[in-house]
């Protein structure tokens, strides 16, 4: 049986525990009971992401979680899709900058066919990659690409913002979705590799939330995993880090057949796992998080300059995270208008800090948010893997909110002042081309992109 200990209850996880264990061959586990519903979440993190891949072979991780969904040796073909669909199920992948998770939400009584499933595609994939899905694959992560990025009005806002914010050589400088070129470039055989060193079961956590047994759970997992070989061939990621200020605003225009002039900028705030991070979240809460926040209230409200307004925080444990903001502009307002206006609001955090409101309801917010996450067996699941892999302590995602309610409005004001400013920002500037009239229709996707998930995911 895999070794393990029992966790505690923490201070301040709301009532939730985890217990953590490790199998021989390095898979770490993470079992949280939860017996309101009967259901159970199966979570298993990979730890690769784009950070892991290298110039010319950019978007393989995302590619190979594509590649996963294409049978193994037990299961042939889309069969993962069917056996779990089929016992009432649902399943899906997605793949980011720092890793690549695949999950599946079961009734209780089928978690067995669920680790089963995952167990299966880990240990045995090779057997069934071969030309065949490696072109299919490519084919529908390429029109994926088509679809969501370049055909598409700002579609490629966040692959621009990321590669000025990260510059050349930098591991996160590209999205997880790679470029065209490398994914013509991809070989069968960069696949099986890609594979080989990555998709082994001490490069993962694996955990299981919701109404569960936890010794049956753990000897069902010993039964399937506990077999499969380690591989110590993968190499570190590259250093992401880099200074806290930029030292000088990078700037890009874009004359594009889209609905309205737009203003987005990505900032380098804290690293993820920081008091300064949290702090760098609750602030862009107050400047551009719903209709209560700064950047809705002054300009969308009062000024009538923009559609929409916001601002939200990109977490990034291996690399400076980034504030997206994102500005559509009403009919006729000119871009330097509404610059002028972002910085007066962020020269004013910086300057005055939050109110005790705002700061009251920016904390209630996103305690909302993280309690919606924990409170769900899927999320919870999801939550407890990101922090074992990124952090090496699964029992910080069940203290998260508490970390959020500590901060203080001066560390808010600090984390503004260091890092909101014009010398620390790439920024894009849209423009609709001129023979347009697309230019007076105002965008639905309202503020979306200020919340912009790099995920990338196999959507099936």
């Amino acid at each position: 049986m895999p070794m393990g200990h029992t966790a505690t209850e923490q201070a301040g996880s709301g009532g939730l525990t985890a217990t953590e264990h490790r199998l021989d061959n390095g898979l770490r586990v993470v079992l949280s009971e939860d017996h309101l519903t009967p259901v159970a979440a199966v979570c298993l993190w990979y730890d690769v992401g784009s950070r892991h891949e290298v110039k010319g072979r950019t978007g393989l991780a995302h590619l190979f979680e594509h590649l996963m969904f294409q049978g193994s040796a037990q299961v042939k073909g889309n069969g993962h899709f069917e056996l779990v669909q089929g016992a009432g199920g649902s399943l899906n992948g997605t793949t980011s900058f720092e890793r690549t998770n695949y999950f599946e939400t079961m009734p209780a009584h089928q978690l067995e066919l669920a680790l089963w499933l995952e167990a299966d595609r880990m240990g045995s994939l090779l057997t069934a990659l071969d030309e065949e899905s490696m072109e299919n694959q490519r084919d529908v992560v390429k029109n994926e690409r088509r679809q969501r990025y370049d055909n598409v009005p700002y579609g490629t806002a966040f692959e621009r913002l990321t590669a000025l914010m990260y510059p050349e050589g930098h591991p996160y400088h590209h999205t997880p979705i790679g470029s065209m070129a490398d994914l013509d470039a991809a070989t069968l055989e960069d696949a099986r590799a890609f594979f080989r060193t990555n998709y082994a079961p001490n490069n993962a956590v694996l955990s299981v939330v919701g109404d569960i047994d936890p010794d049956q759970t753990l000897a069902w997992i010993e039964k399937y995993f506990g077999s499969i070989p380690s591989h110590d061939g993968k190499r570190p990621p590259r250093d992401g880090s880099l200074p806290d200020i930029i030292g000088r605003e990078l700037r890009e225009e874009i004359q594009e057949e889209v609905p309205a002039r737009a203003l987005m900028a990505a900032y380098r705030l804290p690293e993820d796992g920081t008091r300064a991070a949290d702090a760098a979240d609750l602030a862009l809460t107050v400047l551009g998080s719903g209709e209560s926040s700064r950047l809705h209230n002054r300009l969308v409200r009062r000024d009538r300059t923009a559609v929409a307004a916001g601002f939200g925080l990109l977490r990034l444990a291996g690399a400076p995270s980034l504030g997206w903001l994102d500005v559509k502009t009403s009919t006729g307002v000119e871009i330097p208008q509404i610059e002028a206006a972002v910085d007066e609001e962020l020269a004013r955090l910086a300057e005055e800090g939050p109110t005790d409101e705002e700061m009251e309801r920016a904390q209630a917010q996103l305690e909302r948010e993280w309690l919606d996450r924990l409170g769900t067996v899927a999320d919870r699941a999801d939550e407890l893997c990101r922090y074992t892999v990124l952090f090496d302590d699964p029992q910080l995602a069940l203290t998260a909110v508490q970390r959020v309610l500590d901060i203080t409005a001066e560390e808010v004001k600090a984390v503004a002042a260091a890092r909101l400013r014009p010398d620390n920002r790439a920024v894009l500037v849209y423009e609709p081309l001129p023979a347009e009239d697309s230019a007076d229709t105002a965008p639905d996707d309202g503020a979306d992109a200020a919340h912009h998930d790099e995920q990338e995911g196999a959507a099936k």
